[in-house]
């Protein structure tokens, strides 16, 4: 009997191998072809069905590997202990600067950010950004004492001079949360910049620096503004409010050691001229902020890039104690710049504002004040300073921190963290997608445009046959992995034209990336990527009454005069659980006088509530105005019968929709989609 069913297999195997091999092979061929958009691609099927399998499946954990991940560290006052977060293994990890091995592995929550610790060097803070917490960690026995609830997102955090109070960054809610620390919970909770993740304390304790990363919601043309927020430290209030312009995506912010200079990273995108300026160094510019602390407290941006070589995505900034140098991680082109800040203070005083701003632009301008750049390991983010004179830099994607000495300005041996030193699909795909090496003179990465894997809210003019039309919205990146075809006009039907072909016709206009970039780059795309819990909005998946009557106006069929809604009229028809999307071409009469005479492809609606603004141009700056401004014929859903009330409910089902995988869809969800 085994023989014979070992015959059977080996003989199924065969035959289908030739059904495969002879007549499939032209179809597969085609296929390919059609895939990717390119006659000669060697894609094989398993680069597409085996690559991207879920990793929480059997054959996808098998593929994939358990990686740390650095993301932020800190430095113990003595300099012999480092404390690292480990994003991706959700640990604080315990490291040793001399033997420069790994002593503890804490546990903490999701997706944690950031760390700090007492003056006293007995615990560690540390924000987890996807449990909407904060773990209090004794360091000295390496476990968690105390979990303290927080807003949505919390990232950033930062002590009080006092150590009374512990402030956190709640990204996604972008507010502040105020610690009482003797209480263990918190006492305050204050609006901040728009998606903020940066903080810093003025020496003095008297001043604190929230930074947002996403600009205001401004009609296309208008120029971005970022703000920045000032909190009184001493009474916990806001204090004010400091507008960024022609800025974005603040990750990080240092103070001077006088307290007369505050610094920040900052991006500033050139997204209202055409894409093919990218030429002409006119796609994306990077750069740092400083803000005067004396006068008129000035607001002045000056740039890392250099004629034909740009440093992209600057995440972290640390100041020197002398306060002579800042150095800044750019993460997508694996490299320290250090600013001579004596420079710095020379040109505030030898130039007016109004030259400052000009030379904002000026690419030949960096060479007055950049030193030096190091070079680093793949990713850079987090930076810290020890008092032993070294910069302990978390190279995100590859496991390891760097070390650089800060008198000589050069490499030490780096510490290895003990990550898997397989690189598998994913991780490749991961590290392309972060890295700017593959557009013209390295002037950006795909993370510039997609923050956090996500959407940076910025809507841009694509190069195309006429300049100035067709603008269109950044969309997200989280789990489009079922959600083919892409583009809002859903011309790319696969990652692999959309980050192949198009990519370096359209927005690289430089060299394709190699074919096995490209597949990595698409496994990660299609099976990494994923949404964070709407712990805002549906924590737990229990509806609240709103929520409740918002799902049934978005199911239903009648309107409330009782006249049956056309099927092409009803949400649920185009959007049906559990992707939201029926994967169909529509016309919801949002066309501007600039776009071309299109359908769009129905977009999902998983994780909504995150990815304002909305519609394909973002025009609509809130998911109300979807209907209230720009839903007026009931082209976008029967709508004009609904009182304010229902909106308002509609709108809190829509915020309440949450990752694919836990949306079960229901009977007559899918037959309506159907």
């Amino acid at each position: 009997m085994n023989r014979k069913k070992l015959f059977f297999i080996l003989g199924f195997i065969v035959l289908f191998s030739l059904i495969i091999y002879f007549p499939g092979r032209q179809k597969a061929r085609q296929h390919v072809n059609y895939m990717t958009a390119v006659e000669d691609h060697p894609l094989k099927c398993t680069s597409c069905h085996l690559h991207m399998i879920d990793k929480d499946k059997p054959i996808g954990k098998w593929l994939s590997e358990d990686y740390y991940s650095p993301f932020n560290l800190a430095v113990s006052s003595n300099g012999q202990k480092l404390y690292v977060v480990a994003q991706d293994a959700n640990e604080l990890m315990v490291v040793d600067a001399n033997s420069k091995k790994v002593e503890k592995h804490i546990a903490v929550g999701e997706f944690p950010h950031s760390v700090v610790l007492s003056g006293n060097g007995r615990k560690a803070y540390v924000s987890n950004q996807w449990s909407d917490n904060v773990m209090v960690v004794d360091l000295t026995s390496g476990v968690v004492t105390d979990t303290i609830q927080t807003g949505n997102g919390p990232s950033g955090i930062m002590l009080s001079s006092d150590e009374k109070y512990l402030y956190v960054v709640n990204t996604f809610a972008s507010d502040l949360t105020v610690i009482d620390l003797e209480k263990k919970q918190e006492i305050r909770r204050l609006a901040a910049a728009n998606n903020p993740t940066g903080i810093v304390l003025s020496p003095n304790g008297s001043k604190l620096y929230v930074s947002g990363r996403r600009a205001h919601m401004v009609p296309f043309g208008d120029p971005t503004i970022t703000d920045i927020t000032e909190f009184d430290s001493e009474r916990n209030i806001v204090r004010n409010t400091l507008n960024v312009h022609d800025a974005y995506l603040m990750e990080n912010m240092a103070f001077t050691p006088d307290g007369k200079l505050a610094l920040m990273s900052l991006i500033r995108p050139k997204n209202l001229l055409p894409t093919v300026q990218v030429e002409r160094g006119w796609m994306m510019n990077h750069g740092f902020g400083v803000i005067e602390q004396t006068g008129k407290q000035r607001i002045i941006q000056f740039l890392l890039d250099e004629p034909n070589s740009y440093y992209s995505d600057p995440f972290d900034i640390v100041v020197s104690k002398d306060g002579k140098r800042a150095f800044i991680s750019s993460s997508g082109v694996n490299h320290i710049s250090v600013v001579n800040l004596d420079s710095i203070r020379s040109i505030l005083n030898k130039y007016s504002e109004e030259e400052l701003n000009y030379l904002a632009n000026d690419l030949s301008f960096s060479r007055h004040y950049i030193e030096k750049r190091i070079s680093t390991g793949a990713a850079p983010k987090g930076l810290a300073l020890s008092n032993d004179g070294r910069l302990y830099v978390a190279n995100q994607l590859d496991d390891e921190l760097g070390v650089i000495d800060v008198q000589k300005l050069e490499n030490l041996d780096p510490i290895d963290l003990g990550g898997p030193k397989k690189i598998s699909v994913t991780r490749r795909g991961r590290q392309v997608f972060v890295n700017a090496g593959g557009t013209f003179q390295h002037q950006y990465s795909c993370y510039t445009c997609h923050p956090d894997y996500h959407e940076d809210g910025l809507v841009y003019n694509m190069a195309g046959k006429d300049m100035g039309r067709n603008v269109t919205n950044t969309q997200s990146l989280r789990e489009i992995n079922h959600t083919a075809p892409f583009k809002w006009n859903g011309k790319n039907q696969s990652v692999y034209k959309q980050d192949g072909m198009r990519f370096s016709t359209v927005l690289t206009r430089t060299e394709a990336f190699s074919y096995p970039d490209l597949d990595a780059l698409a496994s990660f795309i299609m099976t990494d990527i994923k949404n964070p819990p709407n712990l805002m909005y549906n924590a737990n998946g229990e509806l609240t009454a709103s929520q409740k009557r918002g799902k049934e106006i978005f199911e239903r069929t009648e309107d409330n005069f009782g006249k049956e809604i056309p099927e092409n009229g009803r949400c649920v028809t185009c959007h049906p659980a559990p992707y939201f999307t029926n994967f169909k071409f529509a016309d919801v009469g949002t066309l501007a006088e600039t776009d071309d005479t299109i359908q769009f492809d129905t977009p999902h609606l998983n994780n909504i509530f995150a990815s304002a603004p909305y519609l394909h141009d973002g025009r609509a700056t809130t998911l109300e105005e979807i209907w209230t401004l720009y839903g007026g014929d009931d082209e976008h859903g029967v709508v004009n019968d609904m009182t304010k009330m229902q909106l308002n409910d509609l709108v809190n089902y829509l915020k309440s929709i949450r990752t694919a995988k836990l949306e079960t869809p229901e009977e007559k969800v899918l037959k309506a989609g159907m």
